[in-house]
């Protein structure tokens, strides 16, 4: 997942300042193999324009097979992605100044089509939820910042949903860090749950802390959190639907659930991404088939969610998209027309298009880190 941005405008005008002069760099994970139509090559890094929002090319780390997913670690010196369809995770180095990945080390995941990885509170350890084959591991991070083998891996049970052909597992599909900094949440979308889990720092296994069931068929597939209020956010992947929760702990109490698409399409979509902007106020969804990102008001006293708008991603299956460290803009990846598309945030959080628009082979995953100072 991206890291939050420094500072906020309350900060002296110096410090604003070097802020300012920090360079962005973009990491975009892709698919590659046929058998996901992937005409990826790797991880590609750009360098961001903070005020155009243009990315501009500075690297290709080729010879991955589909890095899916990445997330950095707070210090930004670290990158570690998984590989979409095989059993492996990778850390690599970032160089602060250049923004290039230089490759340390590769681990197992212990599973099969690992889908969503994420660090601890600590910054020790590395969550990886395996889709394929319905577990989570705990890789340990060694001081230089590459993997440690993993010893245990957490089984993921339940009862399936009557999805045929989209719910013949459970299904792991995102295990992110609550605000907490204890729990790791994980929506099952073959098991129609959300599974939260602390981390037992001592096994270095996930225990499961509480479970909650969604709606026969819906699918739960990322969650996101609002950043002041015990409120989460869950895309449901199959019924195309936004649920909202009140978050207590570990534990989840369904409060709504609202179409992710507006009320007159009637063709076929599904939910694919969801987030929760900085300021609590807008949560942004993607939908693969209406092709779009739902944008959602929240309620600043029941955190329930209003439609606000369904800005066109001018492209086919928005698998993931993401705002910058600022904010001031949402990137679109379109995994099926190989672009990346970036849209202004108003105010209200409403979408405007720009012009830009990056050509890269079925892009997955989109993560930001700020560089040293040019």
């Amino acid at each position: 997942m991206p890291r939050a941005a420094a500072g906020d405008c309350r900060a002296p005008a110096t410090a604003r300042h070097s802020a300012s002069m920090e360079t962005l760099f973009a990491y975009v994970g892709c698919y590659t193999t046929p058998e996901r139509n992937g005409r990826g090559n790797g991880i590609n890094v750009y360098r961001v324009d903070r005020r155009s929002g243009a990315f501009d090319h500075i690297q290709l780390v080729g010879g991955l097979e589909n890095p899916s997913f990445l997330a950095i670690d707070e210090a930004g010196r670290h990158l570690y992605s998984i590989h979409g369809d095989r059993s492996e995770a990778t850390a690599f180095a970032i160089d602060p100044g250049t923004g290039r990945l230089r490759l340390l080390n590769r681990q197992s995941t212990g599973g099969f089509n690992p889908i969503h990885l994420a660090l601890d509170a600590a910054g020790r350890n590395l969550v990886v939820a395996n889709y394929g084959s319905d577990s989570i591991a705990v890789l340990p991070i060694l001081k230089d910042g590459s993997l440690d083998a993993y010893t245990t891996l957490t089984a993921v049970t339940g009862t399936l949903g009557p999805h045929r052909l989209e719910q013949k597992n459970m299904r792991p599909h995102h295990n992110p860090l609550a605000p907490d900094g204890r729990h790791f949440f994980l929506p099952c979308k073959g098991g129609d749950s959300v599974i939260s889990y602390r981390l037992d720092r001592r096994r270095r296994v996930l225990v499961e802390a509480s479970r909650i069931a969604t709606r026969p068929g819906a699918g739960p597939r990322h969650v996101d959190f609002h950043p002041r209020r015990p409120v989460a956010y869950v895309v449901n992947e199959l019924d195309s639907t936004v649920a909202t929760y009140r978050l207590d702990g570990a534990r989840l109490t369904p409060l709504q659930v609202v179409p992710a698409t507006p009320p007159d399409f009637t063709g076929y979509s599904t939910g694919a991404e969801i987030t929760v902007d900085r300021a609590g106020r807008t949560v942004y969804i993607s939908n693969r088939g209406h092709n779009s990102i739902g944008v959602f008001a929240v309620d600043g006293k029941t955190g329930k969610l209003t439609a606000r708008q369904w800005m066109p991603t001018h492209g086919t299956v928005p698998r993931f998209f993401a705002l910058d460290p600022a904010q001031r803009f949402l990137y679109v990846a379109n995994q099926g027309s190989h672009t990346i598309f970036g849209y202004r945030v108003g105010t209200d959080g409403r979408l405007s298009p720009t012009s830009i628009k990056v050509k890269v082979g079925s892009p997955a995953c989109i993560v930001f880190n700020r560089g040293g100072i040019p």
